[in-house]
């Protein structure tokens, strides 16, 4: 049986902006469906209760957790967290260019959170 409540996702705006889509729209068309696709599948598993596999998602620090989406020679990595309420709310993305998540980004993740619960309405 389905939760009546399904997930579901935005973008956290930060200073006027939605870094995620700024993001998403520096990226080619192929690359851009890509990520949407990949949302999808993270709500789709989130809505029945799938086990989401570590090389689609994992958490990265205390409430953040990335979507790995790997393009055709490059990687990219979207950070997130989930409101209560069931909605998955992306912060920013970014190509990532060594082994490990850079710390500037995971700290812009947690700033864009911060920023979003402090300002939502």
């Amino acid at each position: 049986m389905k939760n009546i409540t399904e997930f579901t996702y935005n973008f956290a705006e930060y200073n006027n902006r939605v870094p995620m889509i700024d993001f998403i729209n520096s990226l080619s068309e192929k690359e851009q469906a890509k990520i949407y696709l990949y949302i999808h599948k993270l709500i789709e598993f989130k809505n029945n209760n799938i086990k989401i596999p570590e090389r689609l998602s994992k958490q990265i620090t205390d409430g953040i957790f990335e979507l790995r989406v790997d393009f055709e020679n490059r990687i990219s990595r979207n950070l997130y967290f989930y409101e209560h309420n069931k909605e998955i709310i992306f912060t920013n993305g970014f190509i990532k260019k060594t082994r490990t998540t850079p710390k500037s980004e995971i700290s812009k993740a947690i700033k864009i959170k911060n920023y979003y619960k402090g300002h939502k309405k």
